[in-house]
Parts: structure tokens; C-alpha cells; sequence
């Protein structure tokens, strides 16, 4: 089965095409991030006019890349939720044209829901039920995968998503944006026992967590530093900021794995990219005798080959959406 699909949650515009949900055929991305860089994070209005001007070269491209025809295509996989809510609705607006067009099915897909399936792509053996850590700027999750379209959220953020807390520390020191890179890199080398910031805790769910008081945290030291002309080391900084997320994440993570009992841990989102929680995540996983999953960096952020992988299976379920679809802001993965 071949489906075309896209993804536009936030400032990547991409098409990709995936055959059978595992064989990525073709996978093209335009970025705009250098533009919200411009203003230290994504404007949305920018966002949307951006997926607006590169949608539809980007689907001509994927298929050409794909070596197929438009008539090649069994399916239209789209994003559907959650995102920015311009931004979505260019992707499933467009997704729906060309499934009317090409009289084939529209096949909703949660973006978390893909970014768990970029493991499929990355790595042909897994296949539910595992957990997933869910990390990236709009979403810190703990999911018990029980099936391809069965998903259960077992703790998550309260407040801020560990990938907005990289970003807005990132832009405080002057990293600009997208911020998760830099600071991974300024983060090497440097002491992560110089600073002690503030592990979140939420009293009534052990797995679930909060941010909020980490990048407060953080934030206040770089600002009182400044007020009184002190000069902060500030790859010391961000080596004790990355240790302070990373010890938000990896016992909460292992905790439920004993609680499943799967022992198979994979990670998904953007923040997947760090190296840190990498490390760290492969070293609690050889302690436990837990089997891991890391996607390859370039699965890590957001692209549409993860889209048409989910969407496959979306497919198989039954999943598929008439043309009253429309695009969600915000929605539960176990929901989606």
C-alpha cells in the first residue's frame, strides 16, 4: 500500500511517501525556522503562510522522488492534531484536496501517534507493545504502546513540555532558535554538578512531572547573574540544566517499565535528539536489562514519513476520515 502523506503542526513543511507502512519511499522537508528565529520562537501567522507557499511543491516533489504516479497512491495520510491550529489546518486542507482529487482514502494521524512510528522506519524489529517517552516541544510524555492504535498515557507533563523549557532556556542565553542543538552543544564538556536546579514533583501521580519550576529556576539564575555583573559559566549551566531534565525523565521512564513489565523502551519528539538523555536512557536500559529503541536524529524532528508509517496502520484499524475532517489544536493520544 502506498500513501502519500504530510505533516504541518508547526514550522516543517513536509510530504513523504511510504510504502506498507516501513519503506520510506520518499521524505521531503522545508523548514522556517530561520524566519522565527528572527523573533526568538514560531509566530504562528508565519507558520501558516510558510506551509501555505511550500505544500504543494513538496507533494509534486515527494512523488517524483518516489519514482511513482499520482496514481500510484492507495491513500492520504495528514496530521490532523494536535499543533498550531493555522498550521494544521493548511496540511489537512491540502491532504483533503488531493484525496478528493485522486478518490482515495484520507487517513487521520495524531502527531505523537507518528512520532512513536518513526521507530517502525528506524527499526524494522519493533513492534508493540513497548513504552515510549514521548519528548518535544509540545509534549512530554510517558505511553504504554499496546498496539499500533491503543495507546495509554501513563505520566506526563503538568505544565511546561521539556522541549519548551530547552527552547526558552536556549534563548535566554542568546542561542537563538530552534534551541534544543545549540544547547545540547554548549552542554558538552561543561560540569553538571556546578548548578542544582529543581526536579518537579506531583504529589498524587509519581509519573507524571512538571517544568515549570525548572525553567523558572534556571531563568532567575541567569537573570540575578546578570542584575549583579557576575559571570556564569555557561557551558557549567547547561551541563546542569540537561542533567536536571534528564533526571526529570529517566526514573519516571524505568519506574513505569517495571511496572509493565515490557522491558522495550523506545523514545520519540524532538528532544530524542539530545545527547544526554541518550546517554542516559542507554545506560538505566543496560541496568535493567531493558531492551531500547533510539530513533536516528534525522527521525527525530518532525517529518511525513512518520505520518504515512502511522497512517498505514491508522488504515489497517479502520481509521479513515471523511471531509468534514478538521484540524485540532490540541487531542489525547488515546483519543486520536
Amino acid at each position: 500500500m502506498i500513501i502519500l502523506a504530510f505533516e504541518s503542526s508547526c514550522d516543517e513543511t513536509a510530504a513523504a511517501v511510504v510504502e506498507d507502512g516501513r519503506k520510506v519511499l520518499s521524505s521531503v522537508i522545508a523548514s522556517s525556522a530561520d524566519m522565527h528565529a528572527i523573533y526568538g520562537g514560531v509566530v504562528p501567522e508565519i507558520a501558516s503562510r510558510k506551509h501555505v507557499e511550500a505544500i504543494s511543491g513538496l507533494a509534486d516533489e515527494a512523488v517524483r522522488q518516489a519514482g511513482i504516479t499520482k496514481g500510484d497512491i492507495d491513500a492520504v495520510a495528514v496530521t490532523y492534531a494536535p499543533g498550531l491550529i493555522g498550521a494544521v489546518l493548511v496540511g489537512v486542507s491540502f491532504a483533503k484536496s488531493v484525496a478528493y482529487a485522486l478518490g482515495v482514502p484520507l487517513i487521520p494521524v495524531h502527531h505523537v501517534r507518528g512520532h512513536i512510528a518513526a521507530n517502525y522506519i528506524a527499526h524494522p524489529d519493533l513492534e508493540p507493545p513497548f513504552l515510549c517517552l514521548c519528548v518535544s516541544g509540545g509534549t512530554t510524555a510517558i505511553v504504554d504502546v499496546k498496539d499500533y492504535t491503543h495507546f495509554e498515557i501513563m505520566g506526563g507533563t503538568r505544565d511546561d513540555a521539556a522541549g519548551e523549557c530547552f527552547d526558552k532556556t536556549a534563548r535566554v542565553l542568546g542561542l537563538g532558535y530552534p534551541g534544543g542543538a545549540p544547547l545540547d552543544n554548549m552542554a558538552r564538556g561543561g560540569n553538571d554538578e556546578a548548578f542544582r536546579f529543581p526536579i518537579g514533583h506531583v504529589a498524587d501521580h509519581p509519573l507524571d512531572l512538571s517544568f515549570s519550576g525548572l525553567k523558572t529556576a534556571v531563568l532567575n539564575t541567569i537573570h540575578n547573574a546578570n542584575q549583579k555583573g557576575e559571570e556564569l559559566d555557561l557551558h557549567d549551566l547547561a551541563a546542569s540544566f540537561s542533567r536536571t531534565v534528564s533526571e526529570s525523565l529517566i526514573p519516571r521512564v524505568m519506574t513505569a517499565n517495571a511496572m509493565t513489565g515490557y522491558n522495550k523502551i523506545a523514545v520519540a519528539g524532538g528532544v530524542a535528539a539530545n545527547s544526554r538523555i541518550r546517554a542516559d536512557l542507554e545506560a538505566a536500559c543496560r541496568a535493567a536489562g531493558a531492551r531500547l529503541w533510539l530513533p536516528p536524529l534525522a527521525l527525530c524532528g518532525d517529518n511525513a514519513a512518520m505520518i504515512g508509517c502511522q497512517g498505514y496502520y491508522e488504515y489497517l484499524a479502520g481509521n479513515t476520515a471523511g471531509w468534514e475532517l478538521n484540524a485540532r489544536a490540541s487531542l489525547d493520544i488515546s483519543k486520536g
